[in-house]
């Protein structure tokens, strides 16, 4: 039973993604830390690796140069002392991708390679979905902060290095909410509407008094207008109501817009793939428009 325990923490998403390294611009796990999740030592994996040559392309699994290997070393990734026949290996570090993880499962064939790699390819996805939701950050620290990081590591990241600087900077100007994801994308409506000092503009042609529960957040003195449909489900006992705690909410009606868009202070868009009360419901996005002209032809376009 304890050494069941132990396997399980071991196979933790958070432990796994601990394991995982970015190299030559491909997420890999190395050939030392697979062996010792799947319980053989990391010459017998690296041999069944040899007599299945054939699976594995450079794709699945390459070899460290030296310069890259004497890099994890001086990471302490792996051990600073090249070990001899007594202790261990010679030869440099061998790292697999997740295809390559995949076809460890396929050659080593044992319940235990079948269960790792099964967490494995898990782990890798969870990693996937958070990287696709985080899309525009990662293309801003590609542009300006990884090159910084790049001056200090002058090869290679740990992957940890990414989603610890993630977690201590703002959300994406881009975002998107799978289906599901009903307090997520309620959570992220909130903050943009509490963006706003002044007006807060909401283009929506389904509101209701969901729609209300998320601009209530809004700073003490924002006035809001909701531009909708005439047949609105916002009554207008609803709209007494939140002004009665929440002041000021105008309501007005228009039937030119298709899409939903969040106006702060006149100044600033944001483009919303759902109507407010479905959020998170069914697949959808939110961005910020980039473009200042944008936002001064849609407030035009609710006075003509």
């Amino acid at each position: 039973m304890e050494g069941e325990s132990k396997l399980n923490l071991a196979l933790s998403s958070e432990s796994i993604r601990s394991l995982v390294y970015l190299i030559r611009n491909k997420q890999v796990m190395l050939d030392n830390d697979l062996a010792k999740l799947y319980q053989i030592e990391t010459r017998a994996l690296n041999q069944a690796v040899k007599r299945n040559i054939k699976r594995f392309p450079e794709e699945f699994c390459f070899q460290l140069t030296d310069d890259e290997n004497q890099h994890l070393k001086s990471q302490n990734v792996i051990a600073n002392s090249v070990v001899d026949t007594h202790g261990g290996r010679r030869t440099n570090v061998y790292a697999f991708t997740e295809q390559g993880v995949a076809m460890l499962s396929a050659v080593l064939r044992s319940d235990i390679a079948i269960t790792v790699s099964i967490n494995i390819m898990k782990a890798f996805v969870e990693m996937r979905h958070f990287i696709s939701n985080n899309a525009l950050l990662f293309e801003k620290i590609s542009n300006v902060e990884l090159k910084q990081l790049e001056y200090q590591n002058k090869t290679d990241h740990k992957l940890d290095v990414i989603f610890n600087h993630i977690s201590a900077n703002v959300e994406s100007n881009q975002k998107i909410f799978f289906d599901g994801q009903i307090y997520d994308a309620f959570s992220l409506l909130c903050s943009i509407v509490k963006e706003s000092k002044r007006e807060l503009i909401l283009i929506d042609n389904y509101v209701d008094v969901e729609t209300l529960n998320i601009l209530k957040h809004k700073c003490e003195g924002v006035d809001v207008i909701i531009y909708t449909l005439p047949n609105t489900r916002l009554s207008q006992g609803d709209i007494n109501k939140f002004n009665s705690q929440y002041p000021y909410l105008k309501v007005k009606h228009l039937t030119s817009f298709h899409d939903r868009f969040m106006i702060i202070d006149g100044v600033r868009t944001y483009h919303i793939g759902a109507s407010l009360k479905d959020a998170g419901k069914k697949c959808f996005g939110i961005s910020l428009l980039e473009d200042g002209n944008l936002t001064k032809e849609i407030i035009s376009r609710l006075h003509k």
